[in-house]
């Protein structure tokens, strides 16, 4: 079977119930839509989890990107040669808002790895692609995090800037494709914004999955893609 889930941010209790509720198995895909990173307790935990699963297949979330440029800047020894230009006002500055935005569990996490367990930390983050496509029993999934900012139907997947794939935030009714056999899967914007419901929110050939996983009333959505069954924890 064929799984996706999206915007866990560091609920690990919670994923690893939801990798028990689809009895997820060597035999089984699980794609990530980006943002394992931020606000839940334990987004580190997740990472190195996700690393041991050749069959768990991560996406970059704009929370995942924002963690990976920092860390690698905050990661670096401050020596006398580099301590009065490595890091920039605008690197502080940077730092400030993430911790803000729900960096500081992240930070804390990565913080008490050993250095060898940070680098692979790192390592792996840079693997994350932006997008994949797969075509499960004649229907193709495109898969992202956030959309496809700025979209022209003549635009190649591979054109589309970072910032395209997984920080603009589309709209829920804009349809990329008449195709009915392929489905733009998307996370970034929890769906209570669109429907007031911590729910997957199918419109036509849109799904989106992100049900605010970290919020009071959020939920871990995961979406079957041979039956199109909703699970949630």
């Amino acid at each position: 079977m064929h799984y996706v889930i999206s915007d866990i941010h560091g609920e690990y209790e919670k994923y690893l119930k939801m990798l028990d509720l689809i009895h997820f198995s060597e035999q089984d895909e699980l794609y990530i839509l980006g943002d394992v990173c931020d606000r839940g307790k334990h987004p580190i935990a997740i990472l190195q989890h996700m690393m041991q699963h050749q069959n768990i297949h991560p996406i970059m979330g704009n929370h995942d990107c924002i963690a990976l440029y920092l860390l690698e800047k905050f990661c670096v020894e401050v020596t006398e040669e580099n301590c009065e230009n490595y890091l920039s006002s605008e690197d502080l500055e940077d730092f400030h808002l993430w911790a803000e935005d729900g960096g500081m569990t992240t930070a804390k996490e990565f913080q008490a790895l050993l250095p060898e367990e940070r680098q692979e930390i790192l390592e792996y983050l840079e693997t994350f692609p932006y997008y994949q496509y797969i075509d499960v029993n004649g229907r193709i999934f495109v898969l992202v995090h956030a959309g496809l900012g700025n979209f022209d139907p003549d635009k190649k997947l591979e054109d589309y800037t970072p910032e395209e794939l997984a920080m603009y935030r589309s709209e829920p009714e804009f349809q990329y494709t008449d195709d009915e056999s392929v489905f733009v899967i998307m996370g970034h914007t929890p769906t209570p914004f669109f429907i007031g419901r911590p729910e997957i929110y199918q419109c036509r050939q849109n799904i989106y999955i992100d049900c605010g996983a970290c919020a009071d009333s959020g939920r871990i959505a995961c979406l079957s893609l041979e039956t199109f069954q909703y699970i949630y924890i």
